[in-house]
């Protein structure tokens, strides 16, 4: 199937059978699409948590605007922004990058100065919100991904960050929760939108032409 069938196939699933789980082979390629994202200068800032533990599924499930969903998915992705940006945390991205493509360590510096410089004068609240918009190129990959191996996915905003933060111990590594990707297969006759139609607004309306 084409890209456009794969997203016209899907929908945020209401509804996931408990008893269907999706392979450790599907999810590695699901994560392996979100780690491909592009990300602003190359630096990924951001990770994704992968829960399948369902102990640790029902202690997120409090604040969840949907719990049902989070409880009964198979996985649940939390999409994980860095707090701040760091001379540091630049460096050893870049430096992860002159190692791979055996280059001697420095190569961008002048490239790097500029970007530390950048972020050097912002507060770590306009790092958060930069980061994590980075977050949603990636989450977008994911659920294109997950289409294409007929695996409904459902992304959510609708959590309480702290909550998930903090039985996460997303602090302790410098990281804040953005959003959440819930994964697994639909459960049709719970599911209120498996039968109805997609809907978007028309093209001509959703493009402008200038």
């Amino acid at each position: 199937m084409s890209l456009i069938e794969d997203l016209n196939w899907r929908h945020a699933v209401k509804a996931y059978d408990s008893t269907k789980k999706v392979s450790q082979e599907d999810l590695n390629t699901i994560l392996e699409a979100a780690r491909l994202a592009p990300t602003s200068s190359g630096l990924q800032p951001f990770r994704v948590i992968v829960i399948e533990n369902q102990e640790l599924k029902e202690r997120m499930v409090k604040g969840a605007l949907n719990p049902e969903v989070m409880r009964d998915s198979s996985h649940v992705l939390v999409f994980a922004a860095w707090d701040s940006y760091s001379n540091e945390k630049i460096d050893k991205v870049y430096d992860h990058h002159t190692d791979v493509r055996e280059l001697p360590q420095g190569r961008f510096s002048s490239y790097t100065d500029m970007i530390k410089e950048m972020y050097n004068a912002q507060t770590p609240e306009q790092h958060f919100a930069h980061t994590a918009r980075q977050t949603y190129i990636a989450l977008g990959l994911a659920m294109a991904q997950a289409a294409e191996l007929k695996i409904d996915a459902t992304p959510a905003e609708g959590f309480n960050n702290q909550i998930v933060d903090e039985i996460l111990e997303l602090k302790e590594l410098g990281l804040k929760s953005v959003t959440l990707l819930y994964l697994g297969y639909r459960d049709t006759e719970n599911d209120w939108l498996s039968n109805m139609k997609k809907v978007r607004i028309p093209m001509e309306e959703f493009i402008i032409r200038k």
